[in-house]
């Protein structure tokens, strides 16, 4: 597997995974975390022309597909009901999905490979996500809300000693 910064001509697959992360979600008794057709078009594209949208390849096909962005997220300037675990500089990944087996796990494996401490958060119906990023290191740190007031629990995982 590869990890590429993605390209407009990805758009087609992009749309196409972030449609099977929805019905995996909702099938899996997360309803309400990415309605709406979130992430639309037009975020992916504004994230690819800030170079922040990644891809993992294999076979030259896309498997799967993450935002990782280093520099301070404003919706986790607040934290409720915890911490975060220090105050150094971090990476936030956003919006990671996977069609293969061990995509997910390849990507937060490269962005660990970055060298900066990472920051993630997922919506509080979406288990397969909570035990995901604990089985890969990251600890629970509060709830942080989006610019939208919705809910989300936070992670944090120290790479950085």
């Amino acid at each position: 597997m590869e990890i590429r910064r993605a390209v407009e001509t990805d758009l087609p697959a992009l749309m196409d995974i972030y449609e099977e992360a929805r019905q995996f979600m909702r099938a899996h008794g997360n309803q309400e975390q990415w309605s709406g057709g979130y992430p639309q078009k037009e975020i992916l594209l504004a994230d690819i022309a800030a170079g922040c949208l990644y891809v993992c390849e294999e076979d030259q096909k896309i498997g799967a597909v993450f935002f990782y962005r280093v520099g301070e997220d404003p919706t986790y300037r607040v934290i409720e009901q915890g911490s975060w675990p220090d105050h150094e500089p971090y990476a936030v990944i956003h919006r990671i999905t996977s069609r293969v087996k061990g995509g997910a796990t390849f990507c937060l494996k490269w962005c660990e490979a970055q060298g900066h401490n990472l920051r993630i958060d997922t919506h509080r119906d979406n288990y397969v996500m909570q035990n995901f990023l604990t089985k890969n290191g990251f600890t629970y740190c509060g709830i942080i809300h989006l610019a939208d007031g919705a809910e989300r629990l936070a992670y944090a995982k120290s790479v950085v000693s």
